[in-house]
Parts: structure tokens; C-alpha cells; sequence
């Protein structure tokens, strides 16, 4: 039998209410969240591969868990572009507990940068 990718994914309510006001924009999200998962995050954190996609968020000051900006979100309802879709994930990984637990998505094109009150709120 195959291993779960990660002991649990889990959301906040703030992750939640991003997600859901995107996913009306990018229909495929849903999909895309799973395949990101599977991919990156396992490639990431599970085999220890660095392929650019994810990013260490070091300036907060948060020892654990590590706080992770991913970069590298392929998005099928944004054809054509590939991983550099735009949409970016913020997310912290227990990594004793070996758990994601996302933080916030956000589309760059209407947002530039994470919510760095919101991490702090959580993590602090």
C-alpha cells in the first residue's frame, strides 16, 4: 500500500475564504491544490529535492514551524503559463509531525506579498 503524502493537510479559516473567492476565478484550483501536494510539496519535503518552487520565509522571526512560500503553482485554468501561474501559497510545515498546514493563496496580479500579520497571528 502506498504512503499518504503527508500525515495531515490541514487549512485555516483565513486559507479557506482565499481559496474559495479564487477558485471562482480559476475553476480548476481544486485539482490544481491536489497536484501541487503531490508534486512540489512532496518533492520538497518528503524526498528533500530543491527545484526553486518553495522558499524558506526566514524574516518572521517563527522557529517552528517553518513558514514556506511556494513560488512554482501550476494552474491549469491559466493556460499557457505553466508553473509560473502567478498564484502563490504560503504554508507551514510541522515537520516532526510531518503536517502542512496552509496559511494563505493569493493571485499576484492582485496582490503582492504575503500577509505577514496574518503568519504572525498563527505562529507567534
Amino acid at each position: 500500500m502506498a504512503k499518504k503524502t503527508f500525515n495531515e493537510v490541514r487549512r485555516l479559516p483565513e486559507f479557506e475564504k482565499d481559496f474559495k473567492k479564487l477558485a471562482k476565478k480559476f475553476k480548476t484550483l481544486d485539482d490544481d491544490i491536489k497536484a501541487f501536494i503531490d508534486n512540489q510539496l512532496k518533492l520538497t519535503h518528503i524526498l528533500g529535492i530543491d527545484n526553486k518552487g518553495v522558499f524558506h520565509i526566514s524574516e518572521l522571526g517563527i522557529k517552528m514551524p517553518k513558514i514556506y512560500k511556494a513560488k512554482k503553482f501550476a494552474c491549469k485554468a491559466l493556460k499557457g503559463r505553466g508553473v509560473m501561474s502567478g498564484i502563490r501559497i504560503i504554508y507551514a510545515y510541522y515537520e516532526n509531525e510531518d503536517i502542512i498546514e496552509f496559511i494563505e493563496i493569493y493571485f499576484k496580479g492582485a496582490k503582492a506579498n504575503e500577509d505577514k500579520d496574518r503568519i504572525i497571528k498563527y505562529y507567534s
